[in-house]
Order: structure tokens, then C-alpha cells, then sequence
């Protein structure tokens, strides 16, 4: 990345914090108030990169010039229905248990924007999930409380480890960043 350009992050996320720290990429944070509403008749496969628009245009208006602002959004579908950060326990259980057994979507939403120009993309994994018992899906969310996660689950715990047989496509888009698509994409700024 150019070396005159500041990278702004604009999520609180701690994954996605962790991730361009990995790749050696220096950022500030902002966080975007606005609400995580899309249109009912929207494409589930079009609402995470919709959602990473929406943070980016709340959050435009703070941009100096030589920033580039990141934003984005990650969302789980499995069985044609959107399965987002659970309310509370039963729904984190219930959510894991829908995933069990079954192969599921995580689609990734990005938007990189400066005051001059946006680009929004978005990436796609497949993940296959082993049938899970009662008490491995109890265990983990009592003692991992994914509440703060798409689908209820976070790859890189237990759950990950011990109950996903495969992916294809991003592990880390997954984890809530697909570093590559963003560096790609990064390099035409």
C-alpha cells in the first residue's frame, strides 16, 4: 500500500483488528453508529456488502484526504435463511444446531472508500460442519458466549477445531476479514 495513504478501519471488530495487524498494515479505528438495516427484498448474497456500504457512507464524512476507510460486514446462510449474532443462549444453541451436520455460507461485505472513490466487493466460503452433539454445542456456547458473532460461531475456537471438516474458499474471510481480496483491492488506491 502507498505509504502516504492512512488506512482506517471502521469496525470494532477485535478478528478483523487482528488481521491487519497480521498482514502488517498500520490503521486507526472509527466505528460507525448506524443501524444494520437492509431492504427486505435485497439478495441474501448482496446484504454483507450492502451493510459495509451503509458503515462506510455513515462514516465518510470524517475522511481527510489520503485516507482510505475499510469497512465491512459478515453474515452466515444456511438453509436459504440468514443466521446472524444470536439474542441469547437458546438462540446461539439453535443456531449451531442448524449448522450441524450441514454446509453453510459465509459471505463476506466489503467497501473501501476514500473521499474520491469506493469500491465494494464481497467473497463467499463454504464451510462443512460434523454433526454436533447436544453437550459439544452446550459446551460452547457456555464457555465461548458467541454472542458477538455471525452464525454463532467463530471458526478459530473449540467449535472450529473440533467440529468443521472442510472449508473452500477463505478461512480468514471467515474469521470476519478476507485479507486477500482486501490487499488486492487495496493495491488500485
Amino acid at each position: 500500500m502507498n505509504n502516504n495513504k492512512k488506512l482506517i478501519l471502521g469496525s470494532g471488530s477485535p478478528r478483523r483488528k487482528e488481521i491487519l495487524q497480521q498482514a502488517g498494515f498500520d490503521f486507526e479505528i472509527i466505528k460507525s453508529g448506524v443501524e444494520e438495516v437492509y431492504p427486505q427484498k435485497l439478495e441474501a448474497g448482496k446484504i454483507p456488502e450492502y451493510l459495509a456500504k451503509l458503515k462506510a457512507d455513515d462514516l465518510k464524512p470524517k475522511l481527510t484526504e489520503g485516507a482510505i476507510l475499510l469497512t465491512a460486514d459478515t453474515l452466515v446462510f444456511c438453509d436459504g435463511e440468514i443466521l446472524g449474532k444470536p439474542k441469547n443462549r437458546a438462540e446461539a444453541i439453535a443456531f449451531i444446531q442448524q449448522l450441524s451436520g450441514k454446509t453453510h455460507e459465509v459471505i463476506g461485505g466489503y467497501c473501501l472508500t476514500t473521499p474520491e472513490k469506493q469500491i465494494c466487493f464481497s467473497d463467499t466460503t463454504k464451510v462443512f460442519f460434523k454433526k454436533l452433539s447436544q453437550e459439544e454445542i452446550e459446551h460452547y456456547v457456555d464457555q465461548y458466549q458467541p454472542y458477538d458473532k455471525a452464525g454463532a460461531y467463530a471458526i478459530q475456537e473449540w467449535i472450529g477445531l473440533i467440529g468443521i471438516e472442510k472449508i473452500e474458499g477463505s478461512y480468514f474471510n471467515v474469521v470476519g476479514l478476507a485479507m486477500h481480496k482486501v490487499y488486492e483491492y487495496l493495491q488500485e488506491f
